[in-house]
């Protein structure tokens, strides 16, 4: 029987830089979401609004990304699977204990 394969699941390791670049910047998205919607309680508790909560965390979570995007790529001028990966994992705590 065939495999279905998922519509969301993309395998970058041998497609083009224009997939590779969407797949990042959906995942981008996606740690900005996650890292926003942590701290929904921490922001009143220290008397930050919840609107700014969600900014401030989720900037800083994207901001953890591009820079070891940013800095894999200084080391050869090119990003493989491996280090976007690591890039990502170094931002999702629970990817390395699953």
């Amino acid at each position: 029987m065939a495999k279905k394969k998922d519509a969301m699941s993309v395998d970058v390791s041998n497609t083009g830089p224009v997939t590779a670049m969407g797949n990042i910047i959906m995942r981008i998205v996606a740690v900005f979401a996650a890292s926003g919607l942590s701290v929904i309680g921490a922001g009143a508790v220290v008397g930050i609004s919840t609107i700014k909560a969600i900014v401030l965390a989720g900037t800083l979570g994207v901001a953890t990304v591009v820079e070891k995007l940013a800095r894999g790529f200084l080391n050869d001028g090119r990003l493989d699977i491996e280090e976007i990966n690591s890039a990502f994992t170094a931002v999702d705590k629970r990817a390395t204990a699953e």
